[in-house]
């Protein structure tokens, strides 16, 4: 389709939502994007249908097909609403869960979500104001729901709004839900499909007690209360960075034992303009800066931070020479889990049906750590809906230890079953009071387990890519590195291709192909060198990005070498990152 095609198409789209059936502030924004001299944001907003994925909707708020709206986010939780009417016709009473985070229009949208189900028989339980991420998938479980929605879009910056659906175990949706899903949200062509006038009978609020519950579950997972107590002045920052975890984390680590929690006072204010960053997310340096400079004021122990929904975790730790350091997403897994296998260890509680779980793109290390405890480990793909279907296939018959994704995410626990800060950070301090009482630093201890198991360096690169343009890049750039992928990397020959898109691993240097063991395709490539180099790629389902994920292995005997390994890591990294052409 060429331009004029494509603002012929797009103003076709547009003219519809002047219509009455839309409200008078739509119709307005619709009016001034018409009108307008350039056409780019005309274009951005209907140039296709907001489309409900396999994790749901996420985009930028505003009118039109494209756009986080009443009417896109209206449309979703109808065909939802009829799909779980197919899905259980038996049961008398059909509930659901509806939670929010703090971004604007996020209590607006979580409100009519609550409204179409119930307008539709459906009970909502509706929280009474914003809430982590994982308490939402807690109370789908604690309530006995049939599904849940979240308005949320994480980490995303301001203008972002998303819509994350649920299914009875808690977890974010997969096969054969998600088609089944989209399919019946495909089948809404009309704003009048969409039932919004709500039946209040069947909205019930909730709210305290079930924080309550959640946190006394939470302070079960304490593998060291004893340690905690007799480290319980340990001086912890927390910033939630305006987001939801102002309202459990600092109660979750006092009942964890810790008293000397630090605020950012700036930060703790909810807002969905996340007025002190840049970027509402701990994996940015910036998003950090205003907690590091409080633990520099108060010289404090650990730096702990949430994303605005409160799944992810940010992680800051002192060096050897005192200097505030960012733990990256790999490392905060990597730590955690060391924890939780070493101190069930210590604790006797190994009975060999243990098991962890990883994202495919997450550290090797790890699979070191567990076969050195003779742990099991699972590799799955990126998205907490994947270790949340490992535990289900697990349910009854093996113990969960953990498991979690180099991109900041941890989950602790089996009555959650998505990425969840609260226990995250709870723990993590634990971890500092076990380190502690070992007569270690963090730092110490993250030297240690690399000593024990093996150097490993990884850095994550997103590639941006906006728009229709940059979608149809991103495609190109997938197709490229299919028909030509690189034959060295840093100077070692590329030995395994994993190509998870038709599942086959290919070894290089024979030509053999066998098939992977994997539930569905995914848009993910791999590329393993000689010397243990590994190199993912994948679009992001959520953002208008390419990932690269880069794991560089590297030599360390004792601690003292771990700066020497560290930069030999990153000269190698940037060398492979200019050999992609990133």
């Amino acid at each position: 389709m060429d331009n004029e095609q494509l603002l012929k198409s797009v103003k076709e789209k547009a003219m519809l939502w002047l219509s009455d059936q839309y409200d008078e502030a739509t119709r307005a924004e619709v009016k001034q994007m018409l009108e307008a001299e350039d056409p780019t944001q005309l274009i951005e907003s209907f140039y296709k249908d907001l489309e409900f994925g396999t994790g749901g909707l996420r985009g930028i708020m505003g009118a039109g097909t494209n756009r986080m709206n009443i009417y896109t986010v209206g449309a979703a939780t109808q065909g939802l609403a009829n799909y779980l009417k197919e899905a259980f016709p038996e049961l008398p009473q059909i509930s659901v869960a509806v939670g929010h985070d703090v971004r604007n229009n996020s209590r607006k949208f979580a409100e009519i979500v609550a409204n179409i189900f119930s307008a539709n028989g459906i009970k909502a339980y509706l929280f009474d104001s914003f809430r982590p991420t994982p308490e939402l998938s807690f109370a789908i479980r604690h309530l006995g729901c049939q599904s849940g929605v979240n308005i949320t879009a994480s980490h995303n910056p301001k203008e972002y709004n998303g819509y994350k659906a649920y299914w009875a175990d808690g977890a974010q949706i997969i096969a054969p839900h998600d088609v089944n899903i989209i399919n019946h949200v495909n089948r809404i062509k009309s704003v009048s499909d969409i039932k919004f006038e709500g039946n209040p009978d069947l909205i019930e609020i909730i709210g305290d007690k079930m924080d309550e519950a959640f946190l006394t579950a939470i302070k079960g997972l304490s593998l060291s209360p004893e340690i905690n107590k007799k480290h319980s002045d340990i001086k912890i920052v927390y910033t939630p960075i305006h987001g939801t975890g102002v309202k459990l984390v600092p109660d979750s680590l006092r009942n964890y034992g810790f008293t000397n929690i630090i605020h950012v006072p700036e930060q703790d204010i909810p807002s969905g303009d996340f007025p002190t960053v840049d970027s509402p997310n701990p994996e940015n340096p910036s998003a950090m800066a205003m907690a590091i400079a409080k633990a520099k004021e108060v010289e404090a122990d650990l730096v702990v931070a949430s994303d605005p929904d409160a799944d992810r975790i940010g992680c800051v730790i002192r060096d050897t020479d005192g200097e505030y350091v960012l733990v990256n997403g790999n490392q905060i897994v990597m730590i955690l889990l060391n924890y939780l296998m070493n101190r069930n260890a210590e604790l006797g509680r190994l009975t060999g049906k243990e098991y962890i779980v990883k994202t495919i793109v997450t550290t090797e290390t790890i699979k070191s750590i567990a076969d050195a405890n003779n742990i099991r480990m699972y590799d799955c793909y990126t998205g907490f809906k994947w270790i949340a279907s490992v535990i289900r296939e697990n349910e009854g018959t093996a113990r969960y230890l953990g498991g979690g994704e180099e991109s900041y995410g941890f989950l602790a626990e089996e009555f959650a079953r998505d990425k969840d800060s609260v226990s995250a950070i709870s723990l993590m301090a634990e971890c500092l009071a076990w380190a502690k009482d070992k007569g270690m630093s963090f730092m110490e201890m993250l030297q240690d387990i690399y000593v024990k198991y093996g150097f490993s360096r990884e850095e994550g690169i997103s590639v941006v890519r906006p728009g229709k343009s940059g979608a149809e890049e991103i495609v190109a750039m997938m197709k490229a590195f299919r028909a030509n992928p690189p034959k060295s990397l840093a100077g070692s020959d590329v030995v395994v291709m994993k190509d998870y898109a038709d599942l086959n691993m290919t070894d290089l240097r024979n030509g053999h192909v066998e098939k992977m063991d994997f539930p569905t395709t995914s848009n993910v490539l791999q590329f393993f060198t000689a010397d243990g180099t590994k190199v993912s790629i994948r679009p992001s389902g959520t953002e208008p990005k390419i990932k690269f994920y880069i794991e560089v292995k590297g030599k360390m005997e004792t601690k003292a070498d771990y700066h020497a390994a560290t930069e030999a890591a990153e000269k190698k990294t940037e060398a492979i990152k200019k050999e992609l052409g990133i």
